[in-house]
């Protein structure tokens, strides 16, 4: 469904970057031309080898609006990426702009720790209002410094502070950072294995990957199944596990591959932790400010957590992070978590109009409808290609998980992962005009995070460009299949 001005805006936004009625993919030139080459060159002769994106995403950008990048080669793409998630408008959206020039114009403060302002009391009213009601009326905030992964450190301080214990819990494939405490709760191996004395104590548990069910099924009873194993290694007093101070938990796992708890999974952690005195959090880094199709992705399940982490999309595209919690757990003292950039200002503006315009513009519902569009869309591309072995996720955070169908071997009941050719896919995407990121185990996971305002003729156009990467590349490692 298009909005009424979605067709205008599109419009402006190609005439930002020197386009008109030309699409990504119609002035395609060589995948790294001159310009792209000499900045990439540049870079890797001058940044760290921890560098990732520009491994795969081989240009360097010049002008960036809506969903559209323009690169230095003058090559124009369609952005599924989002800053990981940052950026719910899209690049350089009017409402952002503006509020970081009345911002500026007004001679505001930039910075003022957590020295309070008109500006951030405005913020907390707005965030809170956007939380469901029942969570909203108990809820305390603590301003961290601008990373997710400062506010997951945070949260576990918080949790530890408040019950007196001393483990986590997480689960297999999660992902909350690259600090400390984070990583140490990261269901990745690869991040973390060569990294000597992360933080102890993490008991992990199985998530409701039903497609590929840890607890051995056929997915339908997966949910149950894990939640069942949960309740049981906390209620047996000879299950050798400690009551952690808190349980962390993405409602849909974003580096994890895009895979979605279900709704009974959620309510019936929710039970157990109830139960057993356990503060449950939930990381909304990437899935808050209604990038599922709910504003905050637990809605979904229509359960209340203790504590909620939020960063990217909150600071409207620029660097903020928050956690929310039960006034009860608030018993930290002064200085207990700090951070200098914990004022950032202009966030809080930029996060206000942002919010305040989701909510305003209905985008929210058009999250939702344009997931549907992209779902069923790719469900008929799967139809005549095999390899896209599952999609699956919520709202516009959606995932493809690739596989080999051809594979004689099997893996939970289903055809192994293919990650050479979610790669070839990812690169031939991009030479096409589309930029897609990798996730999920062994990178066999392409990921779709479009900003909120996508409209059905970008929906359409992109799953076009999808189908045709797709076809490209089997041809390449499955010749003797087409």
């Amino acid at each position: 469904m298009l909005t009424p001005t979605s067709e205008a805006i599109e419009a402006q936004d190609l005439a930002a970057l020197g386009l008109i009625n030309t699409y990504p993919g119609e002035l395609r030139q060589a995948a790294t031309g001159p310009n792209n080459s000499a900045y990439l060159e540049r870079q890797a002769s001058t940044e760290s080898n921890a560098r990732s994106y520009p491994r795969k995403l081989t240009f360097a950008i010049s002008k960036a609006k809506g969903m559209y990048i323009k690169d230095t080669d003058d090559n124009v793409y369609y952005d599924c990426l989002s800053g990981a998630g940052a950026l719910a408008l899209g690049h350089n959206h009017p409402v952002v702009q503006d509020a970081i020039r009345q911002q500026l114009d007004a001679n505001l403060p930039m910075l003022t720790l957590d020295i309070t302002t008109p500006v951030k009391d405005e913020f907390v009213q707005e965030l809170l209002s956007s939380l469901p009601a029942e969570f909203a009326k108990n809820a305390k905030i603590q301003f961290c410094g601008p990373s997710g992964a400062d506010a997951v450190e945070a949260a576990i301080k918080l949790v530890k502070i408040a019950t007196g214990r001393r483990g986590m819990m997480a689960f297999h494939g999660g992902y909350h950072g690259m600090t400390h405490g984070a990583l140490a709760m990261m269901g990745n191996l690869g991040s973390k294995s060569k990294i000597p004395g992360l933080m102890p104590e993490v008991q992990f548990l199985p998530f409701p990957y039903t497609y590929r069910s840890p607890m051995g099924d056929d997915g339908t009873a997966c949910s149950e199944l894990c939640s069942n194993y949960i309740d049981n290694i906390l209620t047996d007093d000879e299950s050798g596990v400690v009551k952690p101070a808190g349980i962390i938990i993405e409602a849909v796992q974003g580096e994890g591959g895009k895979i979605p708890a279900s709704a009974d999974f959620l309510q019936r952690l929710r039970k157990i932790t109830k139960e057993q005195n356990i503060p449950l959090i939930i990381d909304e880094v990437q899935t808050g400010i209604g990038r599922t199709g709910k504003m905050y992705a637990f809605e979904h399940a229509g359960i209340i957590p203790d504590v909620v982490i939020l960063s990217k999309a909150v600071g409207g595209s620029l660097p903020l992070a928050v956690v929310v919690y039960h006034k009860d757990l608030d018993v930290w003292g002064p200085g207990a978590h700090a951070g200098t950039f914990r004022g950032n200002q202009l966030a809080m503006a930029t996060g206000t109009a942002v919010i305040r315009h989701i909510r305003e513009h209905k985008l929210i519902e058009n999250a939702a409808a344009m997931g549907q569009l992209f779902t069923t869309l790719l469900a008929n591309i799967q139809l005549t290609k095999p390899c896209l072995g599952d999609i699956r996720g919520l709202g516009l955070m959606l995932g493809v998980e690739i596989v080999n169908p051809y594979s004689q071997e099997t893996l939970c009941g289903k055809p192994p992962r293919y990650e050479q050719l979610s790669r070839r896919i990812q690169a031939a995407c991009f030479s096409r005009g589309l930029i897609l990121e990798l996730g999920g185990r062994q990178s066999s996971v392409l990921r779709f995070m479009p900003p909120l305002t996508v409209n059905e003729r970008q929906v359409r156009a992109i799953c076009a460009i999808f189908e045709e990467a797709v076809t490209a590349a089997e041809l390449e490692l499955l010749p003797h299949q087409n």
